[in-house]
């Protein structure tokens, strides 16, 4: 198994957890008093999905697409 591979599995199971972190804390008291106030989620919740989503996009894109052969 080469380094790419490797990182990307890190990446993907990190990204994941980010992910699933965002989506707990948009049930909270907090997180649903904000929405419902301003009509958005707060900043660390939204950085959370997003941040998790792309990191586990980018996770699965570096296991999945073989790297150069040298």
């Amino acid at each position: 198994m080469n380094t790419q591979r490797i990182i990307g599995i890190v990446l993907l199971i990190i990204g994941i957890a980010l992910l699933f972190t965002g989506l707990h804390a948009s049930h909270s008291l907090a997180d649903k008093t904000h929405n419902l106030i301003f009509g958005r989620y707060t900043q660390a919740t939204a950085v959370y999905i997003f941040g998790g989503g792309a990191m586990a996009l980018v996770g699965l894109l570096m296991t999945v697409i073989p790297g150069r052969v040298r």
